[in-house]
């Protein structure tokens, strides 16, 4: 009888353990959207391209944010390679720390850590990202990062306390590796950039700057008055 009871217990045990459904995986969170409503007010924005473009329509687009002893940066380009920011003491590539993120081979977008030597960008491991998280979708490279505000001094990591020109990079990538930017002359910053000052900041992509020319605006006036009027 023992045995039997035993037996009977065994059965009981295992027929409820294999009815109990296994513990699943939590959700992953979509990405948040970057808002551009906050631009100016508790965030500072970089848009690059169409007047009035957002972060989801712009060529680029950056923003920043202080949260703690924290600067949170969102990225995002019209590529389907990587999107970067570089930290600058001039407006010129050479010398720079760089945060890219890049879009791999397997669908993900992964924030990496260079510095520019001379016109070539070295991938440094010590990287200061955190909090990472990234999406390719509507063939735009789109991300979100934190990094300290303060770091032991280092070469290729600047302290974000202080200003510095800010460098808009973007272009593709090959097996997951960055390559040549998009244009010949990327957009810089036109004065220091600083953390603690919250700023809206458009820049017109080259099909625009043209029409942007107050002297080019006088121009286009004074030919329609001319073809309006006639010659003589």
């Amino acid at each position: 009888y023992s045995f039997l009871f035993l037996v009977f217990y065994l059965v009981v045990i295992c027929s409820d353990y294999t009815g109990y459904p296994f513990p699943t995986a939590p959700p992953v969170d979509p990405f948040a959207k970057i808002r551009v409503d906050d631009c100016g007010k508790t965030k500072g924005c970089f848009r690059y391209g169409k007047p009035g473009c957002n972060a989801e329509t712009c060529d680029y687009f950056l923003s920043y944010r202080r949260i703690g002893a924290d600067v949170e940066f969102e990225l995002s380009a019209d590529t389907d390679g990587w999107v970067a920011v570089g930290f600058s003491s001039d407006k010129k590539m050479g010398g720079d720390d760089v945060m890219a993120c890049v879009h791999d081979d397997n669908g993900r977008v992964r924030i990496q850590h260079f510095y520019n030597v001379g016109q070539w960008a070295k991938e440094i491991q010590r990287n200061p990202a955190r909090d990472e998280e990234g999406v390719f979708e509507n063939n735009r490279v789109t991300c979100r990062f934190k990094r300290p505000v303060y770091v032991p001094r280092e070469e290729t990591i600047v302290d974000l306390h202080l200003s510095w020109y800010y460098l808009f990079a973007w272009g593709p990538a090959i097996q997951g590796s960055i390559t040549r930017h998009d244009i010949d002359s990327p957009p810089v910053s036109e004065h220091v950039v600083s953390i603690y000052k919250y700023e809206d900041i458009f820049m017109p992509s080259a099909a625009y700057q043209t029409f942007s020319s107050p002297f080019c605006l006088l121009l286009i006036v004074a030919l329609t008055f001319y073809l309006l009027m006639g010659t003589p």
